[in-house]
């Protein structure tokens, strides 16, 4: 057996084609998933459970969202009935001691009809009596556990005031790096543009977007960022949250965060999976993901007006995805993408496309 991890694109895919052998893969591209495997076996922590799904991908999609339902329709017919049963039960325990207290009553004042007192006798067991057979009824109901809802994450971006019109441009900008060589790229970013950026790794991504951002300065041409442009970035090292600061103090720290309570500060970052055994962390000890997830809840407290996303998906699960896409869906500024997630690349509305290959971009 051969077990791949973190594979993708054409290659992976046709390496993973031509395997002979069985093989396990593990991967959060949904592109390549779904033209590679033939099983999917789902690890749910909300449920703890572990499932196999048969078909492949789209399959396994479209098995589990029926799975889920059947589970979730299963729960709610066993918690009427039960509800049903035990309002019967309550209703006839309180007509048999209803009946009980009467009786009492008719006795105290001397009631000497030994037939009623023979009928009202006879009610009461009667009544006791359908009581015992609802008992039984609830006690031989299959038990349905309640399916623990799952963890999700529901994203928004917040919006800073609009940026001016040109948000960053490039003249004829250069960067030399050994042998490395990133240039002349002349290219201008507008308010509202959003701009999927793709390329090899290695082809000057990274650098084209510190030019942008005003990190790196060109060393010839000119960069420029526009004014009142308020960035929100995930870089791809996740640099803000890899110190030995807590998570907590990182966070806090951070500009408009700083005036926040510290309860709201550990709300908003339980909304996004990380809870109270992550707060008092050194940053640097957060998994890939746990930073990721750190770096788009400071997305949501904070307001931008320019979003740069360097391949946001890695080491994101993928319901974390799905939401990140849909938060994307509904942001209004301008948008900065680099990814290599295909499924991104369409679920994603952009405007423009710039491609970056050997240290040039071309606008496709």
């Amino acid at each position: 057996m051969i077990v791949v991890t973190a594979a993708g694109g054409a290659t992976g895919t046709a390496v993973v084609r031509e395997l002979r052998a069985p093989a396990v893969l593990v991967s959060h591209d949904r592109e390549f998933l779904a033209r590679t495997v033939t099983e999917v076996l789902e690890l749910d922590l909300a449920q703890q459970q572990v499932a196999r799904y048969g078909g492949g991908y789209e399959s396994y999609l479209v098995e589990r969202e029926v799975a889920r339902r059947h589970a979730r329709e299963a729960y709610e017919e066993y918690s009427d009935k039960r509800s049903a049963l035990t309002t019967r039960m309550h209703e006839q325990r309180n007509w048999m001691e209803h009946g009980v207290r009467n009786a009492r009553r008719k006795g105290a004042k001397g009631d000497n009809d030994k037939n009623a007192r023979k009928f009202r006798a006879e009610a009461t067991e009667k009544q006791a009596s359908k009581v015992s057979q609802t008992e039984r009824r609830i006690e031989r109901l299959d038990v349905v556990e309640e399916p623990r809802k799952e963890w999700e994450l529901r994203m928004t971006i917040a919006a800073a005031p609009r940026s001016g019109t040109v948000v960053a441009a490039l003249s004829d900008a250069v960067v030399q790096r050994g042998d490395f060589r990133f240039g002349p790229a002349t290219l201008q970013l507008d308010f509202g543009d959003r701009v999927v950026v793709t390329g090899a790794n290695g082809a000057g991504k990274t650098t084209l977007l510190a030019l942008l951002l005003g990190r790196l300065a060109p060393d010839a041409g000119s960069a420029h960022l526009g004014s009142s442009v308020v960035v929100g970035e995930v870089d791809q090292a996740r640099g803000l949250f890899s110190s030995g600061t807590s998570l907590l103090d990182a966070f806090s720290r951070e500009p408009e965060v700083d005036r926040w309570p510290t309860a709201e500060v550990r709300t908003l970052l339980a909304k996004f999976g990380l809870g109270g055994e992550h707060v008092h962390r050194g940053t640097d000890s957060l998994s890939p993901g746990e930073r990721t997830r750190a770096a788009l809840a400071l997305l949501q407290a904070r307001g931008v007006n320019l979003l740069v996303l360097d391949e946001p998906t890695n080491h994101l699960d993928l319901p974390a995805i799905e939401q990140l896409e849909s938060a994307l869906d509904t942001y209004e500024g301008t948008l900065l993408l680099v990814t290599h997630d295909r499924r991104m690349l369409t679920a994603v509305s952009t405007t423009r496309h710039w491609h970056v290959e050997a240290g040039r971009v071309a606008e496709v």
